[in-house]
């Protein structure tokens, strides 16, 4: 009975001896578990808020892709480029409209004025002129002021109200010129700056790191890029008004040949 006591003591020993090291081990089990399931919830919401952030950046619209590179350039190199953009348009507009009003039919106006002259109706022929918008018909009509004064005052009348035309066509256009030059220029200096802070910011921080000189470098560029933008939308539109004046000179030289021929023709 004795022996038998001894050998369930033991055996009783040992199984309560297994549990206490079993179970300690259970719960580094359970520890290491819940560690993974933590890791593995905040990895799924990193990707979540990567992918929503990612959707937020594609969704962006032009207008607001252009405010935060704005914001990024400075306000304070961006706002002289964005001038250069206002005030620059505001000149191209206004010289598109005038070009646009100066645009005339001079064949119908020499029809019109070589009908009444014809007739000796020199007085008809000025009040077409008169209700006849652009520079053409108001040349036509220092020609036809001056019809009493000899063929060769009305030429020297013509030529010279032409070149008083031709002025007030290109006015205004020096100054699209110039904002064009100020453009580029304004984001130039602007990155010239933006670099010396770059590398000040690279000697405060004692260390080349690529996060450093890229964050400069890109703030710094962001101003040459909308500088040379702002040029380049300016120069098309330059261009498009040199033709149109280019034009618009033609007729008023073909106009005030014809004219003059029309006046020999019918002199009496």
């Amino acid at each position: 009975m004795s022996i038998v006591g001894l050998l369930t003591f033991a055996n009783f020993n040992g199984i309560m001896a297994q549990d206490a090291v079993e179970a300690p081990a259970a719960e580094a089990t359970e520890q290491v578990e819940e560690t993974n399931d933590t890791a593995a919830v905040e990895a799924a919401a990193e990707e979540v808020v990567e992918e929503v952030a990612a959707e937020e950046e594609a969704s962006k619209t032009f207008h607001q892709v252009l405010k935060e590179k704005y914001i990024q350039g400075g306000a304070g190199w961006m706002t002289p480029v964005l001038l250069c953009l206002i005030l620059g348009m505001a000149l191209v507009i206004e010289r598109i409209l005038y070009l646009n009003m100066a645009t005339t039919n001079v064949k119908k106006l020499l029809e019109g004025i070589e009908e009444n002259v014809q007739k000796g109706d020199y007085n008809g022929a000025k009040e077409l002129c008169r209700n006849t918008r652009g520079p053409v018909a108001s040349i036509f009509y220092q020609g036809l002021d001056r019809i009493n004064e000899g063929l060769e005052n009305v030429e020297k009348a013509v030529t010279s109200y032409g070149g008083v035309q031709m002025a007030r066509l290109e006015s205004n256009m020096t100054w699209i010129t110039l904002f064009i030059a100020l453009a580029p220029s304004f984001g130039f200096l602007g990155t010239v700056i933006g670099m010396v802070q770059a590398f000040d910011d690279i000697e405060a921080a004692g260390d080349i790191s690529p996060t450093v000189v890229a964050g400069g470098m890109k703030v710094a560029l962001l101003t040459t890029v909308f500088g040379l933008i702002v040029a380049i939308i300016l120069q098309i539109f330059y261009n498009y008004l040199l033709t149109k004046i280019e034009s618009l000179v033609s007729e008023m030289e073909d106009g005030s040949i014809s004219f003059m021929d029309i006046l020999v023709k019918n002199q009496k």
